[in-house]
């Protein structure tokens, strides 16, 4: 270890001599790609040789009671992997990158390298009903972090380093360099600035073609387009879009509210049975659900329809309309749930391919009611490609990446409009439900998100704490004017807090107040501070309050300065040139190319 790091000191002097800080993030890019690149092929690789051990040799006429135990089994790994030889918690990938941005200065542990790709690669290999593109977005992005702190950068260029990291990971699993760029401005919030576009497109490029090296060129789904759009659909796909958007907001509040309650389960291996029962249940009954539903996306891409009964205890029915109508809604409303109950019962991974599987199958089904009612013949094909993008573009309120990932995922250019259409009227329909996205809806609630609003994004990077001012000298409830005037005196500020003697703020005294009086000697033992003390209209809770909400105090009020407590205890104040100031340090920090 000292060799290392004597080696790296050294290196440290070298680039700081003959490399300009520019071309080393530069350099870190193609590093970071490739390396993301290499994470995207290990994952996937990892979790097709799991599922192909696991379902070598099946006759179809047991498996599905395999199905039953496969999932419980996988999360039983990933949870015993986690307790016992990790020993610390695996948190979300997107929701974890947004809160290191945000509360964490880009910093992520380094066991996040390896982690997720482990504990997702036992969920999802053995059938959880999730899918790798998370887990796989917090590794990459926890490579870009440790990388940040290993050659000691700064936040602004660790942040840059872990935004292109997701990207690279986004570009390497889906082959789609450009829906990574968008992915980082959109999701992961990521401005692109003249700075920050060429280590961007570095790393998703990078990452790309690692992927396809080792994995091959073709798109990740095979489609066709045999009908071309016309102006006579647009009806449906506006229609399409909206219902897409209402799937949405079920998949967000009902996976809230699952794993919400398995969040109050205390004991783990209580949530494990609970949420493995749960998942084998609904596996057992349709099999579609087993794992990412690659192969029922591709299906559906196909405007095949038999993976919804194939494999289960429902073949037998697979010529009744009432049947398929039936298991189409069946998968649509379950698949949330066999989703939140592989991540609340101690699985991990993503919900990327849940919203494939999700928008192919709606789309898949819109048009089959669609031409069953006998309201139009609309394409499947193309309903099933565009419903990818309205459910995607719903759940992660990311009308672009969903119409930028699908196009490049499938090749499926030539219907680029109707992406459009379905996913702008998706995402104002969720919208008008749910504020934020799946990612970011605990995030907002703490306070903690990070947004396109550059104003809040400085003040959410600067704490009370650093900000509070202690050069004011505290007076006792009790005391007299006379001793008031004695502190008075000594102090550098005319502002003086009221305490008692357990250093509970009561209110304060300012110098204008007193200042016709301090110079009658006559009433310095008759006036007590305490009426001469006042309780101000504005006081910051260090606890409570966040930085937009003591600037939008000042905002209101005409006061430059205001007390910080901590409960009832007095901690120092916060000027309003302080922060004000500090702000515009940070922003111009930010501003710099």
């Amino acid at each position: 270890m000292k060799i290392f790091e004597k080696y790296l000191k050294l290196f440290h002097k070298w680039r700081l001599k003959h490399i300009s800080q520019k071309q080393f993030i530069y350099i870190l890019s193609v590093v970071i790609g490739f390396g993301t690149g290499v994470i995207a092929v290990v994952i996937k690789n990892a979790v097709h040789l799991m599922q192909y051990l696991l379902t070598y040799g099946f006759t179809g006429n047991y498996e599905h009671y395999l199905f039953f135990f496969y999932p419980l089994i996988g999360i039983l790994f990933a949870v015993l992997f986690v307790k016992y030889v990790l020993r610390t918690k695996i948190y979300p990938g997107v929701p974890n990158v947004l809160y290191s941005i945000s509360k964490t200065k880009g910093k992520i542990k380094v066991h996040n390298l390896y982690s997720s790709i482990v504990a997702s690669s036992f969920t999802v290999g053995f059938g959880g009903s999730v899918g790798l593109e998370g887990p796989t977005v917090a590794t990459g992005a926890a490579l870009g972090s440790n990388l940040g702190k290993l050659f000691h950068l700064n936040y602004k260029q660790t942040i840059l380093l872990l935004g292109a990291a997701t990207a690279g990971t986004m570009a390497a699993i889906f082959k789609a360099p450009i829906a990574a760029i968008v992915f980082a401005m959109e999701v992961i919030m990521i401005d692109l600035t003249a700075a920050s576009i060429a280590p961007i497109i570095l790393t998703s490029v990078t990452a790309a073609l690692t992927s396809m090296t080792f994995l091959g060129f073709d798109v990740l789904y095979k489609f066709d387009v045999y009908e071309k759009f016309n102006l006579n659909q647009l009806p449906y796909i506006v229609v399409m879009g909206i219902v897409a958007g209402f799937l949405s907001v079920y998949f967000t509040r009902m996976y809230m509210f699952i794993t919400g309650r398995f969040e109050k389960i205390k004991n783990i291996w209580k949530r494990l049975i609970i949420g493995g029962l749960i998942l084998g249940v609904l596996i057992f009954f349709f099999p579609s659900l087993y794992g990412e539903g690659y192969l029922s996306i591709n299906n559906a891409l196909k405007g095949s329809f038999t993976h919804i009964y194939d494999q289960s205890i429902f073949y037998t029915y697979k010529d009744s309309i009432y049947a398929i109508i039936g298991l189409f809604v069946a998968i649509l409303i379950f698949k949330v749930i066999a989703t939140a109950a592989t991540l609340g019962s101690g699985g991990i991974g993503g919900i990327f391919a849940p919203s494939l599987f999700l928008g192919s199958n709606l789309g898949l089904f819109f048009a089959y009611i669609i031409k069953y009612l006998g309201l139009g013949n609309i394409s499947a094909t193309n309903f099933a490609f565009i419903g990818m993008a309205g459910v995607m573009a719903g759940n992660l309120h990311a009308p672009l990446t969903a119409i930028f990932l699908i196009a490049e995922i499938t090749g499926g250019y030539q219907l680029f409009i109707p992406l459009i259409i379905v996913s702008i009227f998706s995402y104002l329909t969720v919208k008008l439900f749910q504020p934020n996205s799946i990612y970011t809806i605990q995030l907002a609630a703490r306070g903690e998100l990070m947004t396109h609003n550059s104003d809040n994004n400085i003040l959410k990077m600067m704490s009370i704490d650093k900000l509070i001012e202690k050069n004011f000298n505290p007076i006792n409830v009790n005391y007299t004017l006379g001793d008031l005037v004695k502190v008075i005196a000594h102090s550098p500020r005319n502002i003086f807090p009221v305490i008692d003697d357990d250093d509970t703020f009561l209110g304060m005294v300012i110098m204008d107040d007193v200042r016709e009086i301090m110079f009658k000697p006559e009433l310095y033992d008759t006036i007590m501070v305490k009426d001469l003390m006042f309780l101000p209209s504005n006081i910051a809770d260090i606890d409570k309050d966040t930085m937009q909400d003591v600037a939008e105090k000042f905002r209101l009020s005409d006061k430059y300065n205001m007390p910080v407590l901590k409960g009832e205890k007095y901690l120092g104040f916060i000027s309003r040139a302080n922060l004000f100031s500090t702000y515009r340090r940070k922003l111009k920090f930010f501003a710099e190319d």
